[in-house]
């Protein structure tokens, strides 16, 4: 067996991106949702891509503070959903989520100033909109990090849905 320097090794492994936001939330269960100035009209969670060598609880900080014009601390890991190599050529995808905390309507109306040119608008969605609102994984993905806020836990994810013996049917 030949050993190569780590260096070339390191060429001949995938290679995936990192992600993360954070779940801004009021006390009737809605999470805070923006809607992108590009894209494919789907709204999101505030979030964005990691910068190299960023860690994830930092990119969550950062982008909450790009985004929206919050400093806030992320609180707890509430998901972490891989996401497979896409068709368009966007290789496969961690993305990990994180607690933003308690937001009013007032409170985020006050508050909450738009990163322009990157987003035209925010909303307070209740679950029963997310559905429509989203693209599928990423509103499977707001109803597992709902679960994890109500019983504490952390999921993980495939594509938006806990992994089972067939989840590759998930993509």
């Amino acid at each position: 067996m030949t050993h190569l320097p780590p260096a070339e090794y390191y060429a001949t492994l995938p290679h995936h991106i990192g992600g993360a936001g954070a779940i801004l939330h009021d006390t009737d269960g809605r999470f805070l949702l923006v809607e992108p100035a590009y894209g494919d009209g789907h709204w999101e969670i505030p979030g964005g891509a990691m910068d190299e060598g960023e860690y994830p609880w930092d990119t969550a900080r950062r982008e909450i503070k790009e985004e929206l014009g919050l400093d806030l601390t992320p609180g707890r890991l509430l998901a972490v959903d891989w996401v497979p190599p896409q068709p368009d050529g966007r290789p496969a995808l961690a993305n990990y989520l994180f607690d933003g905390g308690p937001v009013t309507e007032t409170h985020a109306k006050e508050r909450i100033r738009l990163a322009a040119g990157e987003l035209t608008a925010w909303h307070l969605a209740a679950p029963t909109e997310w559905d429509t609102l989203m693209a599928p994984h990423m509103a499977r993905r707001l109803h597992a990090c709902a679960n994890a806020l109500a019983d504490h836990t952390t999921a993980y994810l495939h594509h938006g849905t806990a992994p089972t013996n067939n989840h590759r049917d998930h993509r």
